[in-house]
């Protein structure tokens, strides 16, 4: 086990700088502008986060008057029991509740259980796992399909929470496996 952990330190070391050498270097043999390419895409990054502003105020307002209200304390009350009939503990239920609606308000959730149980905790390394592993599902639907004007979301929000929900089981198992 201590080599598995090992070779994923050693990994994680060289990954993003081979990453910040590698695309450019391919762009440049397909003969790509890769300097405009860049510039080009960093203008349309600006116009869409113009575009999603509103969008952003209203999913940020939505999730401040849910933890406001208690919701989310009523939410890891009433879940916990069930969950932990497969492993999941309640402590780390705030962040399987939040990180579906925004990564800031689940980066908090991570902010917190840090200055509750101590940077080196399991259930810190299980939230942490989670933030890396689930997508802001919500967030997602409001904010980048409202930008696109995409009503219709039949599918997207099943299909997102059915993977967020798969993830957070897979972090916490995976977390007890080597670290627990």
């Amino acid at each position: 086990m201590e080599l598995v952990r090992q070779s994923i330190a050693l990994l994680s070391f060289f990954v993003i700088p081979t990453m910040l050498v590698a695309f450019p270097l391919y762009g440049l043999y397909k003969r790509v502008p890769v300097y405009e390419a860049f510039v080009d895409g960093a203008k349309e990054g600006f116009n869409v986060a113009v575009r999603i502003i509103p969008y952003l105020v209203a999913i940020l307002f939505a999730i401040g008057m849910f933890r406001a209200s208690g919701a989310m304390d009523f939410m890891a009350d009433a879940l916990g029991p069930l969950l932990a009939l497969v492993g999941f503990p309640a402590e780390v239920l705030p962040m399987a509740i939040i990180r579906p609606l925004t990564g800031s308000g689940s980066a908090g959730v991570v902010a917190e259980m840090i200055q509750v149980y101590g940077e080196d905790s399991l259930f810190v390394k299980m939230a942490a796992v989670m933030f890396g592993s689930t997508e802001t599902t919500f967030y997602v639907v409001a904010v980048y399909f409202g930008a696109v004007n995409i009503k219709k979301t039949r599918h997207a929000v099943p299909a997102g929470l059915t993977a967020d929900f798969a993830a957070m089981l897979i972090a916490v198992w995976t977390v007890r496996l080597l670290f627990g």
